[in-house]
């Protein structure tokens, strides 16, 4: 068993001097000075079953799903669990290390992996798939950096529409590679990418290696993917995330020429639990393989022609030499990709169409409900799956503080991420949502003109 062995000041003095600084407080001098704590306010230990007492108390504080009608969505969906999939993936044969690096051991594990990147390519119309990564965060921040280690350039486009937190996370991974990112307006009446300024980003003398497009987009608008596909030329690559559940209604971005497909895997069996666990989705072509980040299981004959898994890919730099990685991430969310394996064969083909179904009926007939209210409008004209923008004429923020003393989970406020949506909000419906609930949040917002907010 390893042993932790503090430094003496004379080992921390000479790691110092090595890396060029006076003191340990230097390292940390990026950090506002706003932002720097001075200690902790720890209160006095107690002991065990007054500290039980105090956890349960706060406890009594939280506030969970059940309690509300939940109108939001913006990446994280609150959806139906059947309490198959917790408790298959709670089984034993599931409680072995992330990475089965002893395939004769872990057949349970590759098995499930195998089954998953199937699925995933079902979904999105693709060749191949990875048995998964973090999150649709850095799932797109991935695609954009294999885009450019394939077409050898250094400029990506992206959809102003795309997830705002994905573009985040986007960029601080392109710094790093040195990929310059550059956006691309939304129409301001469709809600859908503006082709024509997509058209004149390509113009430039510098050709861009990729761009990044929503199916939906962050505004909950279905983008046109053969349109954008026909605007751009053939060698630069088509990235598209996606919600994987629309993926039961809508075409694949597959049969559109889309290059890289990515997404967040949180509405395939996972429950909403503060922003997460999750997954990321990843699926390309067949010819790009060994450029995608992550790993590919395998399945293959041993010598008496028994069925076995394998990985037979696996880029990560644990795993090759450094220098040929495609990248260096140190794991995936391969628990969430066993839920989401499970929920996917416990639903079905027509189980997974009807739960989408009712996203997209119970989102428009909230839709129309809504656009009846007087000081509330439809923000966008393209077409929509289970997300939309309206227009509210009162302080977004104040209009949730509203709703959540009426036990709603209101819309999410875009002002946040988008300066010139000053009074949007984005509205979401899922099967979750009742003909009931709609009416009622509609009945809410009509009361709320004679509500002091």
């Amino acid at each position: 068993m390893a042993r932790y062995l503090p430094h003496t000041e004379e080992e921390v003095k000479e790691m110092l001097e090595a890396i060029g600084v006076k003191n340990v407080e230097e390292l940390y001098r990026d950090i506002p000075e706003e932002l720097r704590s001075e200690g902790l306010n720890l209160p006095d230990g107690l002991d065990e079953i007054s500290l039980k007492r105090h956890f349960n108390d706060l406890s009594r504080r939280n506030r969970t799903l059940k309690e509300y009608m939940v109108f939001r969505g913006a990446g994280v969906y609150y959806h139906h669990v059947p309490e198959v999939v917790k408790h298959l993936a709670m089984r034993s044969e599931f409680l072995t290390a992330y990475t089965p690096y002893q395939a004769e051991v872990s057949q349970g594990t590759l098995q499930v992996m195998f089954e998953f990147q199937t699925m995933i390519c079902e979904l999105t119309g693709m060749d191949v798939a990875n048995s998964s990564m973090y999150d649709g965060a850095s799932a797109t921040a991935e695609a954009i950096l294999m885009a450019s280690r394939l077409t050898d350039r250094f400029r990506a486009l992206v959809a102003s529409n795309v997830h705002p937190e994905y573009l985040q996370v986007s960029r601080t991974y392109a710094e790093g590679a040195g990929i310059k990112i550059e956006m691309v307006k939304y129409d301001e009446d469709t809600g859908r990418v503006d082709l024509d300024d997509l058209k004149k980003m390509l113009t430039s003398n510098e050709k861009p290696s990729c761009f990044v497009t929503g199916y939906p987009n962050f505004f909950g608008v279905i983008e046109d993917l053969r349109l954008i596909r026909e605007a751009l030329p053939d060698d630069v690559m088509m990235i598209v995330v996606v919600n994987p559940l629309t993926l039961a209604l809508l075409e694949p971005p597959g049969s559109f020429g889309a290059d890289i497909v990515v997404g967040d895997g949180q509405p395939l069996g996972i429950p909403p639990r503060l922003g997460g666990p999750s997954f990321g989705i990843f699926a390309t072509k067949e010819k790009h393989v060994r450029q995608m980040p992550g790993r590919i299981v395998g399945m293959t004959e041993d010598r008496e022609g028994r069925t076995g898994f394998v990985m037979v890919l696996q880029t990560r730099e644990q795993h090759i030499r450094r220098h040929r990685a495609t990248s260096n991430i140190c794991s995936n969310h391969a628990h969430g990709a066993l839920l989401a394996t499970i929920y996917l064969s416990y639903m079905g083909k027509h189980g997974l169409q009807e739960v989408a179904k009712q996203c997209y009926s119970k989102a428009h007939y909230l839709a129309d409900k809504l656009s009846k209210v007087e000081g509330i409008r439809l923000r966008f004209s393209g077409p929509f799956f289970n997300e939309f923008v309206a227009s509210v004429d009162v302080d977004p923020f104040k209009l949730n503080e509203y709703l959540k003393s009426q036990r709603i989970l209101g819309p999410l406020p875009l002002k946040r991420f988008y300066s010139e949506l000053h009074n949007e909000v984005l509205f979401c419906a899922t099967e979750m949502n009742t003909a009931e609930e709609i009416t009622f949040l509609a009945g809410r917002l009509e009361a709320m003109k004679n509500a002091d907010i």
